[in-house]
């Protein structure tokens, strides 16, 4: 038994794991088989389930960026493009990243506890035993139910950081509601709000898979099926933070300035 759980024991070849794993899924997706059960049952963990710290952590952040903004411009006598300094930072990147960081906390953590429970009791076993597929039936419905409700939290959530902004515009710096969405609204466009739905679904891709793979490479016992929900998480920050600046330089059409700037830098010759 011991080949079988080496690839445990290494943070690369676990994340590795990972990669593969989202290959397997999305082969899984059209040729096995849908549990439809199951991916309700996730979808609800990965959005009602998580919805109150999201939600919370969303709104506290829209007041906070909205002081630390209303200050700076305030002295400019720039007040009424508070709005839309939100909306370029907060809507693009920062709700965004709390979101997925929170589910990744709660509802990654737990997919990785679960799985890892269940591999070290050898349920993953048993489900081969049975000729059940344990991609099809534990790691499709949570990379999918991630897939669509990380998006959905996501634009949730920025309403909720929006409206937290909007409540210390107007009652701290007496911004009225109406100047600040007006703000927002010029500031985000439509291929703004599809940016953040296609960043959102990577990361709920990464957030399931990362979790899924840490749970099922787990070794041990209870001590390790805590080792591994903590690992899974705080690799899936780092993949996030590490995901979106690759996202951000490409969506905003920086990433040549960029291989321009560091190449040299590197000694590299792009000529």
């Amino acid at each position: 038994m011991q080949p079988k759980h080496k690839l445990g024991k290494s943070w690369t070849s676990r994340l590795l794991a990972a990669l593969l794993l989202i290959g397997q899924v999305w082969l899984h997706l059209v040729q096995g088989r849908i549990y439809h059960r199951q991916i309700l049952e996730q979808m609800v963990a990965a959005g009602p389930g998580a919805i109150v710290p999201a939600f919370l952590v969303n709104f506290f952040a829209g007041m906070i960026f909205t002081i630390q903004t209303a200050r700076e411009l305030f002295k400019y006598g720039a007040e009424n493009t508070i709005g839309g300094a939100f909306a370029l930072a907060f809507c693009r990147e920062l709700g965004p990243i709390l979101t997925a960081s929170i589910l990744s906390g709660q509802v990654g953590s737990a997919f990785a506890a679960e799985l890892a429970e269940m591999q070290v009791t050898e349920q993953i076993d048993a489900l081969h035993v049975l000729r059940v597929d344990p991609i099809d039936y534990l790691v499709l419905p949570r990379v999918i139910a991630c897939c669509v409700m990380v998006p959905v939290m996501t634009i949730l959530g920025i309403v909720i950081g929006v409206t937290g902004g909007v409540l210390i515009g107007f009652y701290v710096y007496r911004v009225a509601p109406e100047v600040f969405l007006e703000s927002v609204r010029k500031s985000l466009g439509i291929s703004d709000i599809f940016t953040v739905l296609f960043k959102s679904f990577i990361f709920g891709t990464v957030i399931a898979a990362i979790a899924c793979s840490w749970g099922l490479t787990t070794v041990g016992g209870a001590k390790q099926v805590g080792e591994s929900a903590t690992a899974a998480v705080v690799t899936t920050w780092i993949a996030i933070f590490v995901i979106d600046f690759l996202l951000s330089l490409l969506i905003f059409e920086k990433l040549a300035i960029f291989a321009i700037n560091i190449f040299p830098v590197l000694g590299l010759n792009l000529g």
